[in-house]
């Protein structure tokens, strides 16, 4: 039985540490998390809450302009505005009904969703 996403791994292209480290870390406010030893050569890992990101790399690297995570977060016109204002773009998107939400890119290209519903569910945050 599925209880719960442990994380989203997107894709890279070599090189793009630093870049990926500034957004993640300084733009989106997530933190970066220690990778396994074996792991820890290429990429890097997020987290912020229960929210995990990894960025993987990917040597012939496509950024994901269709698939991508759909990210909850509390106070979205100011969370917006944060992005906005350490160079994000922000593109905002009506066609969701009971949810506030908008698009964005990280420096590599990978597209990303925000969103806040409009009235939380009762009893909290779905789980699953």
């Amino acid at each position: 039985m599925l209880t719960a996403v442990d994380h989203v791994q997107l894709a890279a292209p070599p090189g793009s540490e630093d870049r990926l480290r500034a957004y993640y870390t300084d733009v989106l406010g997530m933190a970066e998390i220690p990778k396994p030893p074996v792991l820890a050569a290429r990429g890097c890992w997020f987290a912020a809450g229960s929210v995990t990101l990894h960025l993987g790399v990917e040597e012939d690297f496509h950024p994901a302009r269709k698939a991508h995570p759909g990210l909850r977060v509390t106070g979205i016109e100011e969370y917006a505005t944060r992005l906005g204002e350490r160079g994000a773009t922000v593109v905002w998107d009506d066609d969701l009904p009971g949810h506030r939400r908008f698009y964005s890119e990280d420096p590599v290209g990978n597209r990303l969703e925000f969103l806040e519903p409009l009235t939380p569910p009762a009893g909290g945050l779905p789980t699953g």
